[in-house]
């Protein structure tokens, strides 16, 4: 199970790939002084002038020349020297040799644990050079040398493990949370490097199925909430037909409840439609103002049948921006048509478009009896209705403005509402990063038609 880790992985197959890096390194280098060119040919020369100037040494100074010669070589060369004759008798000491000798040869051979013995005759024979002198230091003799750096790599080895290890780690203990439902979990991706981008990945995967299970569920409680009421005037209504002799109203009845059942899950359609998946937006160059004109001329018709005046300001003459176009218009429309269901006859409602540099401001002011100053919150709440005269006779099922605010929050926009005196409005800020052509345009008091 240990092994089975990416944290035990990196660390056995770093400390493998060293070990063999390091027997690798001693081979070569073993091999490349046994067969490197004219390796041997070169030791063999050096002893051979070694022997030749210790003969030349000895046979034209005698003992004295040939230990001064050998002091002067041993101060270059590590070991002891020794010349003898054919017999094994050290031409110095007088030392009788033949042991030494027979345990040398023409290569060198160990004479103990530390110590290694050569005898290098000369090309008569008359003579031989015994060489004791420290065991060359091999390739691997040198290897518990290079420990440090061994333990230097598991050290560093390790510490890239963690690294590694770590955070996958907790990605792996995110994503189990947010297996057991736990849709608020995010991943920490503040690493720039590939695991930073699977956690980035991760949280933009979470993110959509957040919404879409958060819009479904709402979409569930609240069709379950709104439709046991219309259901049950409904299955009254039916009951009603059955048995009052006056069919006619029954069936009008009857009909008045399933338009508001149509109305109702049409609009909790819009809502979930609202909140669907942001990439799969439609999202194009279009001007706000051409749209607000568009939504205007369609409303117009509605507010022409209570007597209501549509006026328009546009204090722009263009605002370009990126956005889904049907989006935003049902958003501007369900506001527009609210405010038209609250004016009162004979009134107007006021359009008002102003573009800044960054954002673009819609108003939308209708003349009614506005809502409670503690109602203002709640309004974009799904099936929120004020209470006072913005109640189920005059208004929908409460869904107008929050279809409105979902599709906003889509465009990084909001919406919020203040009571005029008389009257509410409800201000739509959308941001407009391109720069609008301003110019103030005269409020135009006609009534809209389409």
């Amino acid at each position: 199970m240990f092994v089975r880790s990416i944290f035990a992985k990196i660390l056995l197959w770093f400390f493998v790939t060293f070990i063999v890096c390091l027997a690798g390194i001693g081979y070569t280098n073993d091999l490349r002084n046994r067969f490197a060119p004219g390796r041997h040919d070169f030791f063999s020369r050096s002893v051979s002038l070694q022997v030749s100037d210790a003969r030349e040494a000895y046979e034209t100074g005698g003992k004295p020349a040939l230990q001064a010669y050998f002091a002067r070589l041993e101060t270059l060369m590590p070991g002891t020297h020794a010349l003898v004759d054919e017999h094994g008798i050290d031409l110095v000491t007088g030392r009788d040799r033949s042991a030494d000798i027979n345990k040398a040869g023409p290569h060198w051979s160990p004479a103990s644990d530390s110590r290694m013995i050569l005898a290098w005759p000369t090309r008569d024979g008359k003579y031989k050079l015994i060489i004791d002198a420290p065991a060359p230091v091999g390739p691997w003799s040198a290897i518990p040398y290079f420990l440090w750096i061994a333990v230097a790599a598991v050290v560093f080895c390790y510490i890239l493990a963690v690294q590694l290890a770590a955070p996958l780690r907790t990605l792996e203990q995110t994503v189990e949370r947010f297996g057991r439902g736990d849709l608020e979990v995010r991943a920490k991706a503040k690493r720039q490097d590939e695991i930073g981008k699977l956690a980035r990945a991760f949280n933009v995967m979470a993110d959509r199925i957040q919404t879409l299970l958060t819009a479904e569920r709402r979409l569930l409680q609240d069709v379950s909430h709104e439709l046991r009421s219309p259901l049950a005037r409904l299955e009254f209504a039916v009951e009603l037909a059955k048995t009052s002799p006056d069919r006619s109203r029954a069936m009008a009845r009857i009909q008045k409840e399933v338009d508001r059942l149509s109305t109702l899950i049409s609009e909790l359609l819009q809502v979930t439609r609202a909140e669907n998946d942001p990439e799969s937006r439609n999202m194009v160059p279009l001007d706000l103002r051409d749209l607000l004109q568009d939504v205007v001329d369609d409303c117009a018709v509605e507010g022409e049948a209570r007597d209501v005046e549509l006026r328009v300001n546009t204090r722009a003459e263009s605002v370009q921006m990126q956005g889904d176009h049907e989006l935003l218009r049902r958003a501007i429309e369900n506001v527009v048509r609210n405010a038209i269901r609250y004016a009162p006859e004979h009134s107007s409602v006021e359009i008002t478009l102003t573009a800044a540099a960054d954002k673009s401001i819609i108003e939308v002011r209708d003349f009614g009896p506005g809502v409670p100053e503690d109602s203002l919150p709640h309004l974009f709440r799904p099936f929120f209705r004020a209470e006072a005269d913005r109640n189920r006779n005059s208004g929908g099922v409460g869904l107008g403005l929050s279809i409105a605010q979902r599709a906003l929050a889509v465009h990084q926009g909001s919406i919020s509402a203040r009571n005029a005196l008389p009257g509410l409005v409800i201000a739509i800020e959308i941001p407009t990063p391109h720069s609008p052509q301003s110019g103030a345009a005269p409020l135009l008091p006609q009534r809209m038609r389409g």
